[in-house]
């Protein structure tokens, strides 16, 4: 009786110390609530989550060129997410997520328990927070590790689940989520792991996916494949013990080895400088946070395509260059022993720099007619003597070094060397054969010299193609838009082109003579030579321009004043301010590659103003057009509905109130004059090589320290500048013709290869006649005594000239005879005597004017 007496009070005690512990626990429970509820942060904030997103940048074709982020996310709402891939996130973090208040008790007396259980087996631990606590620490609070982030966590999660919708809560947890690989939310993180959209995932995928939150670093496939696929098979068996998946479909998951993909390389397009200048412009446009998390969406003007063809041409040209001035050396030079490392070293270097098959190789061993090569997989190789005679040094501007006989001449044991393919061609004009032919390498280098080339469409301006240097990876300058250079001689169409506005035209006789000009007291004559210090004598302003005669040059701008070239110069938007010194005529005024190409766009576009961009259009994050570069007007351009559309009628054409820059009429003479250049001129190998017809203007600096060609077909311009970027001499005879020209030529190979040949635009208002190419004057009037062309002449209305004459009219109708109204020709005689003439006047001389300086 005592016994069960004592028990009795045993058990009371008990209970009543139960019963104080509960309400000292609610009481310290409230006070903990009530204490931690102070001062928490606002999570009204959640209702307008907009959280930082991946700027992508997408070429003409829809290939993804670049992306920029500080955390690289694409938005989602939870209805285009995949069910599977909710219910994979669901199964492994919180599978009791649509049941709970935002703390799930009884998950969590679970979780210790099967942790318990789970460590004494060496399986992976659970953890008990819900996703609901998730948001809460990712959004609102820290990743601090303390009781008092969890207290908050929880009274949060609590609040949350009380003011928002369970699937608005998935939805912010699975676009912000960090998944490993750079990738936050589980767009971005499909992309990265499998190069594949959400709903392309298979359940194995997204188990995965779903495995990463807990330690993405540690269940990363790449470093730790067997954890990675343990936790993705765990979350497949939560999948399927929660009824989402069936159990045969678990276990073929199971035995679904991990694969990873990557974005195949045919889906992206290459062209590094252009993206970065794209970038720079954002950045100048909308700032920095913008750019890096405003989730731009850019389509730029790029056709990867044409890119592609300029990055191989540039760099073709520039390696053609670097082997006229010999070897320089090795690369570095070791011992044979450790070699691993410094191929490990050069190729991480280097690895921006080696292109189309390239390769370090060690030099081992020397013979009369070959050198032995040992490459960093232990396969074998040589270079054969016979493909070795460019290495012949260039001393100085021209002088050659030692004659190469044998490879040890500029080769030795242990050095590190650049070795390239060898072509069919190449290996029968060195008579390799058998074994040799096979193992073969050509010894290369990469070259000390730089440049650019710059694609345009000329009817819009789009930017198609930017090539700002070799190669991108050693340095992001882009010689394109931020190298100033002198452009000599192809800045002598636009000097010619005022000509044309006053008074000149292409038959006009000019003296090709030596020419002095004063610079002012105490100052050296300034004594302008043409390029071979030869002289023509009287010679027509065609033939000065093909032949790139300086003195003419100079000449014709004496005649008609140096002003009317500093207002040409800016007016085609090649330079913001000039010199007011006679210099300029010949191109020493510095300019970009990309201000020159445009302005040659603008005279291939028939006169018609073009701004040179690399961006079409620009959406933001909701998908809003913020930037459109076409923004001409077009009444029918848009429909509404399908049901008035009139299948048969012509397509609307957008109005074009662009600025006229130049008279068409001259226009369209220079360009037959620059035709002429690529026929005849400095630029004749064009006409020889390609069968399209095309026009341009080569460009050589004194001393040939910057060489150029600008050219263009009736439908794409593009401008090359090759030169070093410390300037000094390319060499003596090394000229635009010889360096820059060849780029162009072997890139309008390429690009015009389907395009069928036609001549550039004759517009209203032109009239051709043949004359004697020498003497300029009409067969008509007297019988030729050298070649024949078609020379164009003007009629009509006189010259317009921005800011001085009205814009041209209709030409007016012909005479009764069907012969057009003719006039006299006047040299320096002022706007509007630029028409047909019979006979070329007279060569032209006046007193010089001041000037300085001076290029050939």
């Amino acid at each position: 009786m005592r016994i069960t007496r004592s028990i009795i009070n045993l058990f009371g005690w008990l209970f009543s110390l139960g019963v104080a512990l509960a309400v000292i626990g609610i009481i310290v429970g409230f006070l903990l609530f009530n204490h931690y509820s102070k001062d928490l942060p606002d999570y009204s904030q959640l209702a307008q989550y907009d959280p930082p997103t991946v700027t992508r940048l997408y070429a003409g074709d829809g290939k993804l060129l670049a992306e920029y982020a500080t955390e690289k996310r694409m938005f989602v709402p939870l209805s285009a997410i995949p069910l599977r891939v909710r219910q994979a996130f669901i199964s492994a973090e919180d599978k009791n997520f649509y049941e709970h208040e935002g703390i799930d008790f009884g998950g969590i007396v679970r979780a210790i328990r099967d942790n318990i259980i789970n460590y004494g087996m060496g399986k992976s631990l659970v953890g008990g927070s819900t996703i609901t606590q998730q948001v809460v620490k990712n959004f609102l609070l820290t990743n601090e590790k303390s009781i008092e982030r969890k207290i908050k966590e929880a009274i949060l999660a609590m609040r949350i689940s009380q003011v928002y919708r369970k699937d608005k809560i998935l939805e912010l947890y699975l676009n912000e989520i960090y998944l490993g690989q750079g990738s936050y939310g589980v767009a971005s993180a499909a992309q990265s792991y499998f190069n594949k959209s959400m709903d392309e995932l298979t359940i194995e995928e997204a188990a995965l996916l779903a495995a990463q939150p807990k330690a993405p670093s540690e269940f990363n496939p790449k470093k730790n494949y067997n954890r990675a696929k343990e936790r993705r098979d765990w979350v497949i068996d939560r999948m399927c013990d929660a009824g989402y998946i069936t159990k045969d479909d678990a276990e073929a998951a199971k035995k679904t080895p991990i694969t990873l993909k990557s974005r195949d390389n045919a889906e992206v397009a290459h062209a590094d400088f252009f993206a970065e200048e794209v970038r720079r412009q954002l950045a100048a446009m909308y700032g920095e946070d913008a750019l890096y998390e405003g989730g731009l969406v850019v389509k730029t003007t790029l056709d990867p395509t044409l890119q592609d063809y300029a990055d191989r041409s540039l760099r073709k040209a520039l390696i053609e260059y670097d082997r006229r001035r010999g070897y320089r050396g090795p690369m570095t030079h070791v011992s044979l022993t450790g070699i691993k490392d410094t191929f490990a070293r050069l190729e991480r270097d280097h690895a921006n720099q080696i292109f189309d098959g390239q390769k370090l190789a060690v030099v081992t061993q020397l013979e009369d007619k070959r050198a032995s090569l040992l490459f960093d997989d232990d396969s074998r190789g040589l270079i054969p003597m016979g493909l070795l005679k460019w290495t012949r040094r260039v001393i100085g501007d021209g002088q050659l070094g030692p004659d190469v006989k044998k490879p040890a001449d500029i080769l030795k044991t242990g050095d590190v060397v650049l070795v390239g393919p060898v072509a069919d061609e190449e290996k029968k004009q060195a008579k390799l054969s058998g074994d040799d032919a096979k193992k073969a390498w050509n010894l290369e280098q990469i070259p000390e010299i730089n440049g650019a080339m710059v694609v345009i469409d000329p009817h819009t301006g789009r930017v198609l193609a930017m090539s700002g240097g070799y190669a991108y990876g050693a340095t992001e300058f882009n010689r394109a838009t931020q190298a100033h250079r002198q452009p000599g001689s192809s800045f002598k169409p636009f000097v010619y082109t005022a000509g044309l506005e006053n008074g000149f035209t292409p038959t006009t006789l000019i003296l090709d003579a030596p020419v002095e000009m004063s610079q002012g007291e105490n100052q050296p004559v300034w004594k302008p030579q043409n390029y071979h210090e030869d002289y023509l004598g009287p010679t027509t302003v065609r033939v000065g321009l093909e032949k790139s005669r300086n003195t003419m040059t100079v000449r014709m701008a004496q005649i008609m004043g140096l002003d009317k070239v500093m207002e040409i110069g800016k007016r085609f938007g090649i330079y913001d301010e000039m010199q007011n010194n006679f210099s300029i005529v010949l191109g020493a005024e510095e300019t970009t590659l990309l201000r020159l190409t445009n302005a040659y766009a603008i005279l291939d576009d028939g006169g018609k103003r073009v701004q040179p961009s690399l961006i079409e259009r620009i959406d933001d994050r909701h998908g809003a057009t913020i930037f459109r570069r076409d923004t001409r007007e077009c009444a029918n351009c848009k429909l509404v509905t399908l049901s008035g559309l009139d299948k048969d009628a012509p397509p609307p054409i957008p109005a074009d109130n662009r600025e006229e820059v130049v008279d068409p009429r001259v226009d369209y003479q220079m360009i037959s004059m620059l035709e002429g250049v690529t026929i005849r001129g400095t630029g004749a190998r064009a006409h020889l090589e390609l069968k399209n017809i095309v026009a341009g203007k080569t460009g050589t600096t004194n001393d040939s320290r910057d060489t150029w060609f600008v050219g263009f077909s009736p439908d794409l311009v593009a401008g090359v500048f090759v030169g070093y970027d410390t300037p000094r001499t390319l060499g003596k005879k090394e000229t635009g013709a010889s360096v820059a020209l060849p780029a162009f030529i072997d890139f309008m190979k390429s690009a015009l290869k389907d395009v069928p040949n036609k001549p550039f635009r004759i517009p209203p208002g032109i009239e051709l006649v043949q004359i004697d190419l020498h003497t300029g004057i009409p067969t008509s009037v007297q019988p030729p005594t050298g070649p024949v062309i078609d020379e164009a002449f003007l009629t009509g209305g006189p010259i317009y000239i921005p800011g001085v004459s009205p814009p041209p009219g209709l030409a007016p109708s012909p005479n009764p005879d069907g012969t057009l109204p003719q006039t006299s020709v006047n040299p320096g005689g002022g706007n509007g005597d630029n028409f047909i003439s019979v006979t070329p006047a007279p060569p032209q001389e006046k007193t010089p004017e001041g000037g300085t300086g001076g290029l050939y």
